[in-house]
């Protein structure tokens, strides 16, 4: 049996070659598809964020979701981001999960700020929380990223004093 990962990759490379996404083939049927999945997948991205801003915050953070939105080129967007202090003082991006479906893409992508892109193959709650993974892998690189950009001091895990 596959992995939810691998699974998610089946479905990705399926979509491309039967040209649909899921049971959805026209932009107006994906698009429908998108903002479920969206819906499907908050509880997950909140939960992902939640255990980087407890792990690596120490719960300075705060997780912010903005619903399906429509981008200037005409693609849906939606996002989770998890924003702190220092992140804002520093003026680095905040660790996010991007669900995003460009207005000439085949179906939609996962991605963070720093990471890129990732299938969103989800069409029920099985789907969804398949993709705890990979979300939690995306907030991770983010995070690895966002150091890169600044420094480790970015992470209050990693500055502030220990609570026992």
């Amino acid at each position: 049996m596959s992995t939810p990962i691998n699974e998610a990759l089946l479905r990705h490379f399926r979509d491309l070659r039967d040209g649909g996404h899921g049971q959805a083939v026209s932009r107006e049927d994906k698009e429908g598809v998108f903002a479920t999945a969206v819906r499907l997948l908050d509880p997950v991205a909140r939960a992902a964020l939640d255990e980087v801003n407890a792990d690596l915050l120490l719960g300075t953070g705060e997780v912010v979701a903005s619903g399906v939105t429509r981008s200037q080129e005409g693609g849906l967007n939606a996002m989770w981001s998890l924003t702190w202090s220092r992140q804002r003082k520093c003026g680095v991006q905040p660790i996010a999960l991007v669900a995003h479906y460009g207005c000439d893409f085949h179906h939609p992508h996962l991605r963070g700020n720093t990471v890129g892109d990732w299938p969103l193959n989800v069409f029920d709650e099985t789907d969804a929380a398949g993709q705890l993974g990979t979300l939690r892998v995306i907030a991770a690189a983010d995070a690895h990223n966002l150091v890169f950009q600044e420094s480790y001091r970015l992470m209050p895990a990693l500055t502030m004093p220990a609570v026992h």
